[in-house]
């Protein structure tokens, strides 16, 4: 039992927890929830030992292994596996305490130690640290690689597989499903029903919370407040608390009509499709829900531009990917005002590719393609945050992009994005990744665009701006493509869906559910293929099959040469465009840049460096691309 008694924590001058009172009982599956800065991530700090309590009592049973998420990778020279399996820490003792007494001869310490071993299940360690991996999206490939390749999210990744091997009776998450797709989300979802120990689960997704926990702790006013149920069940019972306050009568009423005029579109469609029924079901419950929300801060729109073309953008024969080879093909696809499509697919299949190859962030390999004249695009995806100019405030962003607009009018419009006062003069630099998200949404959707193209946008939101983020999107007025692991924001913001997958882009008939389906037969048909294989392999090859091998091996050696050549190739560019980068990031700290005088130059720079950016984007994309087909075939040359 895990029991705070009148615990008060203070960070600096911030009150986060004042005498509260808290008891989660052995097995529960707990949500906890709040605004940010509220003190979540605090409290599993206080849990973990790293903060002490400022008054009150914290109780934790002795004994018990706690796992829980690490926020940076460490073991950088060990490989995707070995990194997996050093959370489970009585494996590695008893390992190593088996190296040392073979090393001392020690026969009678070894069977004790072989026998703890099987009593762990270590000696099939292994195999379930590749389902792990597997289940996240990690490929066989990506397991033997060192940590160090891995980019940000994967790391990230690879700290939720770490702590999934510890064989833990306390399990603490935080925001686990940030930069996990959707299909590594439904895959998460799965374990963690089947998590035997206690849970507690920081997340803003609410179909998560929804299918994983037994209560919800919402974090408020310094107090911790246990509701029985899942994320729904808090959303009435707060709902009906806020009904009974008039004085948010009218706003509350707003809302509904917003979201009923939004079933009245959908139910047009519902006789037509098994997926707009499912939408329809899940807007009605909305209607029930919405007044949870009528002290949002949060209240933003994304308004069409006033000139739109029929259709807005077109693809036909299509073939997308990078330095002409391509991943998706023969795609045709047409984009017209209401459009609202929602992208699945496998982890890798192409989902990012297909945007970016719409957005034009990607040349198209080959077929037609036709812009309409009006077309205007709003693209939302994880690297334009690291795209925004960290010294410029929100205002000063607006500002560059209207220089007529009044200072009131920017600073009207950011406060519906949750930025007040002094907030929207802040350099970006200081912001959390949930605020600097929400400054590239305010970007978009004050350029009016008729097309949005939003990749995984939730990332980093938080409950409250998921919803406004939900609302904007069913009053949009343009066409929409998503790709999102939110299923709630799935199903009520798109009404038909695209499969990526196998290099194909075709129609998925059914409902997140029926993809759920599909999911679960493409891994035991690969699970199958991967036993054949292992078959083929195991048996005996003839003197025929043999020659063929060396021919194979063959020309794969002469593949490596030209891909290596490609590599040095791509990172001497990659060394020139990021030098001509910091050149001009220099440039921009020169403050009298900023002066009236000196606009076209500070466009001219801006533009240069919008231009880097995205070329050492592609650049960076096609190198890892060519070192995953170095690594590939070495592997296979490894093999034979």
């Amino acid at each position: 039992m895990i029991q705070l008694s009148k615990l008060s924590l203070h960070r600096g001058t911030q009150f986060l927890l004042e005498q509260a009172d808290l008891t989660i009982y052995p097995g529960w599956k707990v949500g906890i929830i709040g605004a940010n800065g509220v003190g979540k991530s605090s409290l599993f700090k206080l849990l973990l030992g790293e903060l002490q309590p400022d008054a009150g009592d914290c109780y934790l049973p002795p004994h018990l292994t706690i796992a829980h998420m690490a926020q940076e990778v460490t073991a950088i020279n060990r490989t995707v596996l070995e990194y997996v399996l050093d959370g489970d820490k009585a494996l590695r003792r008893i390992q190593h305490a088996l190296e040392q007494a073979e090393a001392n001869g020690a026969n009678e310490q070894l069977g004790e130690l072989h026998a703890e071993l099987d009593a762990i299940e270590g000696y099939s360690a292994s195999a379930r640290g590749q389902q792990l991996l597997a289940g996240l999206g990690f490929s066989a490939t990506d397991m033997q690689k060192e940590v160090k390749a891995l980019s940000g999210g994967w790391r990230i990744r690879l700290n939720l597989a770490q702590a999934l091997m510890c064989r833990s009776d306390i399990l603490l998450l935080d925001e686990p499903t940030n930069h996990l797709d959707l299909d590594a989300t439904m895959w998460l979802e799965q374990w963690l029903k089947n998590y035997p120990g206690t849970l507690l689960l920081i997340s803003h997704d609410r179909d998560f919370l929804d299918q994983v926990v037994t209560h919800i702790t919402h974090m408020h006013q310094q107090q911790l407040i246990m509701y029985k149920g899942q994320y729904s069940a808090f959303e009435r019972a707060k709902a009906e608390r806020l009904s009974q306050q008039q004085a948010q009568y009218e706003k509350q009423q707003q809302r509904i009509a917003e979201i009923e005029q939004f079933v009245r579109r959908f139910k047009a469609k519902a006789s037509k499709a098994k997926q707009a029924q499912s939408r329809v079901k899940e807007l009605e419950r909305m209607e029930q829900i919405s007044a949870a929300h009528v002290d949002s801060p949060f209240s933003f729109h994304f308004y069409s531009s006033d000139k739109v073309s029929n259709p807005l953008l077109s693809m036909r024969e299509a073939n997308c990917g990078y330095a002409g080879s391509p991943i998706l093909k023969d795609i045709s696809l047409t984009l017209v005002p209401g459009s609202r499509i929602g992208l699945l697919g496998p982890n890798g299949a192409g989902k990012s590719t297909l945007i970016k190859t719409l957005v034009g962030d990607l040349a198209q390999l080959s077929g037609e393609r036709y812009s309409g004249e009006h077309l205007r695009v709003g693209y939302f995806a994880q690297h334009q945050l690291e795209a925004l100019d960290l010294e410029a405030s929100p205002l000063l962003h607006i500002m560059r992009l209207s220089p007529k607009a009044t200072d009131q009018e920017v600073r009207n419009y950011l406060g519906s994005f949750g930025f007040f006062g002094e907030d929207a003069l802040e350099p970006v630099k200081r912001f959390s990744g949930g605020e600097k998200a929400r400054v590239a949404l305010a970007l978009i959707a004050w350029q009016k665009p008729n097309l949005l193209l939003l990749d995984e946008p939730t990332n980093h939101l938080d409950l409250e701006v998921r919803h406004a983020l939900t609302v904007a999107m069913q009053e949009f007025e343009g066409a929409v493509i998503l790709v999102s692991h939110d299923r709630h924001l799935l199903r009520n913001t798109v009404d038909q869906f695209l499969l990526v997958a196998n290099g194909n882009v075709e129609e998925f008939k059914g409902d997140l559910d029926d993809y759920q389906k599909w999911l679960t037969e493409q891994r035991r048909s690969e699970q199958q293929n991967t036993n054949e294989t292992e078959e083929r392999e195991n048996r005996s090859l003839s003197a025929t099959e043999r020659k063929a091998q060396k021919r194979e091996a063959a020309e794969l050696r002469k593949k490596l040469s030209p891909i290596k050549a490609q590599i040095s190739k791509l990172e001497k560019q990659l060394e020139t465009l990021q030098e001509k980068l910091l050149s001009t990031e220099e440039q921009l700290g020169d403050s009298s840049l900023y002066d009236a005088s000196n606009k076209d130059k500070l466009k001219e720079i801006l533009a240069t460096q919008t231009q880097l950016k995205q070329q050492i984007d592609t650049t960076e994309l096609t190198w890892m691309e060519q070192l995953e087909n170095l690594e590939t075939l070495e592997l296979a040359l490894a093999a034979d």
